[in-house]
């Protein structure tokens, strides 16, 4: 089941999602419903990212700030 919804953007937002719909030969219906399913899919992939740090928190699955701090040190002078 679809339903309408309208909202309010910017000249220049809706500008160039109609260029990009152009040069994809798609409709602007069709970029908004794909910009929603990204934005919904990458959004419960970070609240899944959350949810399993809160759980291995929980668990007492963590690492000394010490450690992380020797981590980082690491990371920098592997650059």
């Amino acid at each position: 089941m679809q339903k309408l919804v309208s909202f309010e953007t910017d000249t220049q937002k809706l500008e160039a999602l109609d260029a990009l719909a152009s040069v994809q030969h798609r409709d602007r219906d069709h970029l908004l419903n794909e910009a929603v399913d990204n934005y919904l899919e990458l959004n419960n992939y970070h609240i899944g990212l959350i949810q399993r740090g809160i759980e291995q928190a929980d668990a007492g699955e963590l690492i000394d700030h010490e450690d992380v701090e020797k981590m980082v040190q690491n990371l920098r002078r592997a650059k």
